[in-house]
């Protein structure tokens, strides 16, 4: 018996439309950009360099994909732990943050060859064989910890002004379940737009940061990368 596809779901999305697909990039943007921006934020790297790299390497994806992955390339957790042993190990010799983040720059760095390696294997190998030695068994207890470990950020960050938060979870959970149509598929967007123009309107949004950020300027200092290193 072949597998049964849920009939509530998109498969194709070139059917709905430019507009619709217009719409739905936005959703899949807003929904990565607080992942990809979290771990910056936790670790105390550079927001502004996350981005742009983030951006580079999803441009390098698709461009090697030839557009036929629709994916996005962010920050990943399952560094947080390392990143965060690195500066603990650095703070034993003296060591601040700032200092320690350069060596855990260097995993990351390593980390990334080690995806060279992989794609090797799979070119060389076949996808089926080289993903049996990562079953779910496997994947998903480590997805879940990550989850859990980040769990405690999630009520930091919404305990500065509980009922934002709730108002953007409960224009999520009434879109997706109430909702109809476009509404049902957007329901993260409508989320995020929702609470921040009301968050607006009680004047809970402070503008003042992007007011006095330059228009251009380096994203990044060598200071700070495994280079300076």
């Amino acid at each position: 018996m072949g597998t049964q596809l849920n009939p509530q779901a998109i498969y194709d999305v070139k059917p709905l439309g430019k507009r619709k697909i217009l719409l739905l990039g936005f959703q899949h943007m807003f929904a990565m950009f607080g992942a990809t921006v979290l771990v910056p934020a936790l670790t105390g790297l550079s927001v502004s360099a996350t981005l742009l790299f983030a951006g580079i390497g999803t441009l390098l994806f698709h461009l090697l994909t030839k557009l036929k992955v629709p994916a996005f390339l962010g920050s990943s957790f399952a560094f947080i732990g390392g990143y965060a042993a690195v500066v603990a190990a650095g703070a034993e010799l003296g060591m601040s943050q700032a200092a320690s983040l350069p060596y855990a720059c260097i995993g990351v760095f390593f980390a990334g060859l080690m995806y060279f390696i992989l794609a090797g294997l799979i070119k060389a190998f076949g996808v089926k064989k080289v993903m049996k030695f990562f079953p779910p068994v496997v994947t998903g207890p480590i997805i879940i910890a990550i989850g859990l470990t980040l769990s405690g950020s999630a009520i930091n960050n919404c305990s500065t002004n509980w009922w934002i938060a709730l108002l953007a979870v409960a224009i999520i959970i009434v879109a997706n379940i109430w909702g109809k149509g476009m509404i049902k598929i957007i329901p993260v967007l409508l989320g995020v737009v929702g609470s921040y123009i009301i968050a607006s309107c009680f004047s809970l949004v402070d503008f003042t940061p992007v007011k006095e950020a330059a228009w251009i300027g380096m994203p990044f200092k060598m200071q700070d990368t495994a280079f300076h290193v």
